[in-house]
């Protein structure tokens, strides 16, 4: 279980100048489909085409920050950090070239073990990482900023299983993937369109991460993640941006965002490298996350996994600034306990959240943006299981200000399954976090005084003024939650909401209207894809 957890967070693969070619082609394929305007349908099927929902590309944050520790605890473990980096040190294994960085950099490089002398990396970072990540998306509408008090809300990453209500629990195929691809697009809660948003095992390994780009890239316009479970994968996915984009635009800018796991405890292994390099180099963005399972890949104790987390993530994120300054890096972090008399993980639990609301803390005083999740849960279907974990990690993640939120919807089994069901409900979930990280209304309109002068004593607001201005806006609608009388819902079926969301997620399929691309630029992506599978033969691995 441990060994798919891990697979499932990372090893299993995972704007103006964004090509006028891009914006002219999806102005031009909606006057072709005739959605310039209009009433109804045709208005929601242009805004769906264009990318305007009305919905805002990320969150800006409006709410305070729920803070665990104090200076003097901050403190406390930015001192054993340093001192587990300086005195125990990190393995880097299987790649040369880093140890000659680090050697360079004055570190004392025993074999594969790296001793860093005290202060470092986080002067690495302080030094050049930015503090705001910019990254664009192919509409430029759907361009995100992370860190500073923005956050993003991305799908569930990795699981090779997918379910549903009427297949049950198999393999994941490419079509699910694009099916996944087509949700997240759809859903004006989540921001991002992800990275393996679901494992495509009807494609060879050394070729699939080809589709999966792809995918992202055609049939959704909002930002994605690339593949890192090889350097030439990853590089695969920095030469598709250069054609989506525009290599110039890539060189200048950040268009794809891509997971970096340590090997927890204390290892950085060579196919991480790989894939942090290549990126880093091509200034594309890297989340830098121990990958810990308290009790068995770090200390049973929160103020100890922090240590030790902090420590990987600082020596993780000062090695992409050495090996390009400046180049984007997110501090980031998954981390789970354990049960202690099983072994297996657990979620939704009190101490992930302990260690999430500290590790926030640290990338804030660090000056990095941060990523956490999501909506965690052991259950193997969309229960009540499933709804007590995810709520309890997403409201944790919310309150504790993660910026990058990976495995915002869909995750099921510890991250083995996606779910089609669940995803729905997870965007319904992070719809709701929107409203709350946008804090009171402190306008005029949100006093409403005019209001309460209106209405005065002993009447009601049900039909003042105020209450017709706002009816639309005033509270958030869940499309799935039914707030209906007993009888009414009674007499439309007696649904649960496991079978409102399987019709919602198929009706959104149904409903789902490409965005438009430059028919050259998707022609080149084809050749590019043809020519890379042809070069090589399929392999399993």
């Amino acid at each position: 279980t441990m060994k798919g957890m891990m697979m499932g967070d990372n090893l299993l693969d995972t704007s103006a100048g964004a090509g006028s070619a891009t914006d002219a082609g999806t102005e031009s394929g909606a006057r072709r489909h005739g959605r310039g305007g209009g009433s109804g349908r045709a208005a929601r099927q242009a805004a769906r085409a264009t990318g305007d929902t009305g919905a805002p590309a990320y969150i800006t944050r409006k709410i305070g920050y729920f803070n665990l520790l104090d200076e003097e605890g901050l403190d406390l473990i930015e001192r054993n950090a340093d001192t587990v980096l300086e005195e125990i040190g990190l393995d880097f294994r299987g790649d040369e070239e880093v140890l000659q960085m680090w050697r360079d950099q004055g570190c004392d490089v025993q074999g594969e073990r790296v001793h860093f002398p005290k202060g470092l990396c986080k002067k690495l970072i302080q030094d050049t990482a930015p503090s705001l990540i910019t990254q664009h998306a192919r509409n430029p509408a759907r361009t995100v900023k992370m860190g500073e008090g923005n956050t993003v809300l991305v799908p569930a990453y990795g699981p090779p299983f997918v379910r549903d209500l009427d297949r049950g629990r198999r393999y994941g195929t490419i079509e699910d993937f694009r099916n996944f691809v087509k949700l997240a697009y759809m859903s004006t809660g989540l921001h991002h369109s992800g990275g393996t948003v679901c494992e495509p095992v009807d494609i060879p390994v050394n070729k699939r991460h080809l589709d999966m780009v792809y995918s992202h890239m055609r049939w959704s316009d909002k930002p994605f993640m690339g593949s890192v479970t090889a350097p030439e994968r990853a590089q695969d996915s920095v030469d598709m941006c250069k054609i989506l984009f525009g290599a110039d635009f890539v060189d200048q800018n950040c268009v794809v965002i891509n997971l970096i796991n340590a090997n927890s405890p204390m290892v950085w292994d060579d196919t991480m490298l790989g894939a942090l390099k290549v990126y880093a180099r091509n200034n594309q963005a890297t989340v830098i996350s121990p990958f810990i399972l308290a009790g068995a890949m770090s200390p049973v104790t929160v103020l100890g996994t922090l240590t030790q987390l902090y420590a990987e993530a600082l020596a993780g994120m000062a090695l992409t600034q050495v090996v390009r300054p400046g180049a984007p890096t997110i501090f980031g972090t998954f981390a789970s306990s354990i049960s202690m008399q099983s072994g297996a993980p657990t979620f939704g639990t009190p101490e992930p959240s302990l260690v999430l609301y500290g590790a926030a803390q640290l990338a804030r005083r660090l000056g990095v943006p941060f990523r956490s999740g999501g909506g965690f849960t052991a259950s193997k279907i969309a229960d009540a299981q499933a709804a007590y974990e995810s709520a309890n990690t997403l409201q944790t993640a919310a309150l504790g200000g993660v910026n990058f939120m990976l495995h915002t919807a869909g995750w099921l089994e510890g991250g083995l399954s996606m779910g089609y069901e669940k995803f729905v409900m997870d965007a319904d979930q992070a719809a709701m976090l929107v409203r709350l990280l946008d804090g009171v209304d402190m306008t005029e309109n949100g006093q409403a005084m005019d209001a309460i002068r209106e209405v005065g004593p002993g009447m009601h607001y049900l039909g003042c003024n105020h209450t017709q201005r706002n009816f639309e806006t005033a509270f958030y609608r869940s499309p799935l939650a039914d707030n209906n009388s007993y009888e009414q819902w009674e007499a439309e079926g007696s649904q649960d909401m496991n079978q409102r969301a399987n019709a919602r997620w198929k009706k959104m399929l149904n409903d789902y209207i490409p965005p438009a691309i430059d028919p050259a630029v998707d022609e080149a992506l084809l050749d590019f894809i043809k020519q890379r599978k042809e070069s090589m033969p399929d392999a399993s691995y």
